[in-house]
């Protein structure tokens, strides 16, 4: 018995010997990792802070530094996004508005407004972008002392409100302006292709008008001027199809009813057209010597 007993007593004592080598070895461990953890970070602090008063006495290399972590950061943020939402972003042009064509038609006079409405319903068009065009033709109109109806008639026989139409001989826009032969008028409107904007369409119609009507020496001859038929012996019922839609208009702005499917009263041409010679006598420079196609709009 004292033999086993003495040998319990050595097991213990060995028991508590490697329990206590185990303690102060995982002890040992445990501070020269915190010292390495604390020599690491000040390591890596002072090179941060040595970087910072570097790049800081850099111009170029903070505004690098500063660009890479914005990249970065737009990136993250931008992964983070939906791909539809994300394809919005990237589509978005806030000053997209500064180019639309359109007026609110409550922003009109109730003759105008009125005038928009019928013109909208009639050829299907919304009405905003054509309340804009009503606005101008007024404004023009007021200008050029021309009938805004006249205006507005003009360009419902040539293009049915339509900015992008373009003829067979090049007549192109709203008023179906042939913008090879008045190119010079699009200069002050920063070139041809200004002809597809519906405003400047407009006015540059409207001075073809103008001098149309001057050369000729009256309206229904400076309709037949401005599409062309000039020395034609008829010009296959434009004239009357212009001035019967501006009678329709001239009656809406004046407050009367008319429907929108109201017909034009036309004159079908007697037989068909040959060239004749020019009985409008007018001085004539060199440059408007020939057909009246370099005067008209022609279709």
């Amino acid at each position: 018995m004292t033999a086993l007993r003495q040998w319990l007593e050595r097991v213990r004592s060995a028991r508590d010997a490697a329990g206590q080598s185990a303690t102060v070895f995982i002890r040992d461990v445990g501070h020269g990792m915190l010292e390495v953890s604390h020599n690491t970070l000040a390591l890596i602090g002072l090179l941060l802070v040595a970087g910072v008063v570097f790049t800081t006495g850099r111009a170029d290399l903070s505004h690098a530094v500063e660009t890479h972590v914005f990249g970065w950061l737009q990136q993250r943020h931008e992964a983070r996004i939906e791909p539809a939402h994300l394809l919005a972003l990237q589509l978005s042009e806030r000053d997209a508005i500064a180019r639309a064509t359109a007026t609110d038609p409550k922003d009109l006079t109730r003759q105008q407004a009125a005038v928009a409405h019928w013109i909208s319903r009639r050829y299907r068009v919304a009405p905003e972008p054509i309340s804009r065009l009503v606005k101008e033709a007024w404004h023009v109109g007021a200008r050029a002392q021309i009938d805004p109806t006249l205006i507005l008639a003009i360009m419902a026989i040539e293009s049915s409100f339509n900015p992008f139409a373009q003829s067979s001989v090049g007549a192109q826009g709203l008023m179906q302006v042939m913008t090879k032969i008045h190119d010079d008028k699009y200069v002050a409107f920063g070139g041809n292709h200004a002809a597809f904007d519906p405003v400047t369409n407009l006015r540059v119609g409207v001075q073809v008008l103008k001098e149309c009507i001057a050369r000729a020496g009256s309206l229904e001859a400076g309709l037949r001027y401005y599409v062309g038929a000039a020395n034609l012996p008829d010009d296959g019922g434009y004239a009357s199809k212009v001035l019967a839609e501006q009678t329709h208009l001239r009656l809406v702005a004046s407050g009367k009813s008319v429907p929108p499917t109201a017909t034009l009263i036309t004159v079908a041409p007697a037989r068909a057209p040959e060239v004749v010679p020019v009985t409008v006598e007018l001085p004539v420079t060199q440059e408007e010597s020939g057909s009246a196609e370099q005067v008209a709009l022609l279709h």
